[in-house]
């Protein structure tokens, strides 16, 4: 899933003037200071050829179904591919096949290892007050394992993790800590960059304290009983914290008992925990007929976690760049550069594959015209974001308006582009985001509910849509969105 501490930072328009009540400060380096009209800001000229191609691709797009047919297949015929597993292995050799069945030249796995994760027991068990019952929970990745027959403790609340950081040493010894906080639903998904900490930092921060083990609120917007997966970073933090999630309903009655008195909680988590597993990264490729050594990079990962079917986690993702692709594939003319399909492995434990292409791929980095991820599920894009430099700023709006038919707004200078391409973005790469709408994403991600049943088909069209707009654009023409060599 897509990187969001950038959406944090804020948004400025780049294309369009806001109103008086509303001025932006520009995006340094991008809008003009004086931010005239938008029908006086510069747009790079589209050719006429170009634009007949635009419309013959969108128009493709919105009447095929070919993305939902691939993102079918990958849950039916591969299922939930846990990183690093024998699942992940087998989505691999789905790709290559699927791949290679849509025309594209140089499929080849890219291999690298991993440390291994998986949790072969995950059961949280309220045991007083009154009669022990269960609650739904799920290890958080990389959590250790318990002592045979679980751990049991005194539960100790936080509403959020700056009230866990601010406790004494003595508040936390011994006991569980629960980290009770909500997540605010938004359509960019913003809320996310903020419920996530709990998730990563519960651990480290309560070990310190000498807590006993780590109980976190779901991290969704859903009120359904699920607990939602996820990694944490305490094994970078050297932390060896047990740490689960438990869905909002049980997290509700955890909450609503210690506000009655004392409660203890039984935790039961057995790990598998391997130090070198095989995962790899799918590559291929649309030749580019005049700049071939110039990529345009899309990526999506293959990898998911193994409650749902990583239908929107991320088959989805998969599902368009490659429909879009094969759209492009499938012209007349190919485009003048090479367009690169990544399908990274080993994402949601750490962006194993995109470090991994950035390591493979760090001597080509200049090469890289421009990136771009989709791993936010499958809702309707509705937001143009770049990452470009001053001097591109007419790209940037000459791609809102290809893009506009489709219902796609202008955004900001301030693109992540997605976590499995932040390797070529530190190298200097420029990126994109086709911001999807993610109000309700977080009902289902990392869940039992990531199914096809989340996919909207007509939405999944007009991705593709828009993806397809943008990467045949990007390769067709000789744009370059960095700055200028110096003189």
């Amino acid at each position: 899933m897509r990187n969001f501490a950038l959406a944090l930072l804020g948004v400025t328009v780049f294309a369009f003037p806001a109103s008086a009540q509303q001025q932006p400060q520009p995006t340094p380096g991008f809008v003009q200071a004086s931010n005239p009209p938008a029908a006086q800001l510069p747009v790079a000229p589209i050719t006429a050829a170009q634009q007949r191609t635009i419309d013959r691709l969108q128009a493709a797009a919105l009447e095929s179904d070919r993305a939902y047919d691939i993102v079918e297949s990958l849950v039916t015929e591969v299922g939930p591919r846990l990183a690093g597993s024998e699942a992940e292995a087998r989505a691999r050799d789905w790709a290559v096949a699927m791949l290679r069945a849509n025309g594209f030249a140089n499929v080849r796995v890219e291999p690298f290892t991993l440390p291994y994760w998986d949790a072969t027991r995950e059961e949280a068990h309220i045991v007083s007050p009154g009669i022990e019952r269960a609650m739904v929970a799920a290890a958080l990745g990389g959590s250790p394992s318990t002592p045979e027959g679980g751990l049991t403790a005194e539960i100790v609340r936080f509403p959020n993790m700056a009230a866990l950081e601010a406790a004494p040493n003595g508040a936390v010894r011994g006991r569980i800590v629960f980290i009770d906080e909500h997540m605010a639903r938004a359509q960019d998904g913003a809320g996310y960059g903020v419920a996530v900490r709990k998730r990563g930092l519960c651990a480290p921060v309560a070990q310190v304290k000498g807590a006993a083990a780590c109980l976190i609120r779901a991290v969704g917007t859903d009120t359904h009983r699920f607990a939602h997966q996820g990694g944490s970073s305490r094994q970078a933090q050297n932390a060896s914290l047990p740490a689960m999630s438990i869905s909002p309903a049980d997290a509700d009655v955890l909450s609503n008992l210690l506000q009655r008195g004392t409660v203890r909680v039984r935790l039961n988590i057995q790990a598998d925990i391997r130090e070198n597993a095989q995962s790899g990264n799918v590559i291929a490729e649309i030749r580019g007929r005049e700049r071939p050594n110039e990529i345009v990079l899309l990526a999506a990962h293959l990898d998911s976690w193994d409650m749902g079917q990583g239908a929107i986690d991320d088959g989805a993702g998969v599902a368009v760049i490659t429909s879009a692709a094969r759209l492009i594939r499938d012209l007349p003319r190919r485009p003048r550069r090479t367009i690169r399909i990544l399908l990274a492995g080993a994402e949601e434990n750490g962006v194993h594959g995109g470090a991994a292409y950035g390591r493979a791929h760090a001597a080509e980095a200049a090469n890289h015209i421009v990136a771009l991820e989709s791993d936010f599920g499958a809702g309707r894009v509705w937001r143009f974001d770049t990452r470009f430099a001053d001097t591109a700023a007419p790209y940037g709006r000459a791609f809102q308006r290809a893009l506009s038919p489709l219902g796609v707004l202008p955004g900001n200078n301030l693109a992540d582009g997605g976590a499995d391409v932040n390797a070529m973005r530190t190298a200097g790469v420029p990126v994109v985001d086709l911001s999807q709408d993610g109000t309700d994403y977080f009902d289902y991600h990392h869940t039992p509910n990531d199914t096809l049943y989340a996919i909207d088909p007509e939405n999944l069209r007009q991705n593709v849509a828009a993806w397809a707009t943008f990467v045949y654009l990007a390769a067709d023409t000789d744009w370059s969105f960095r700055a200028p060599p110096a003189q």
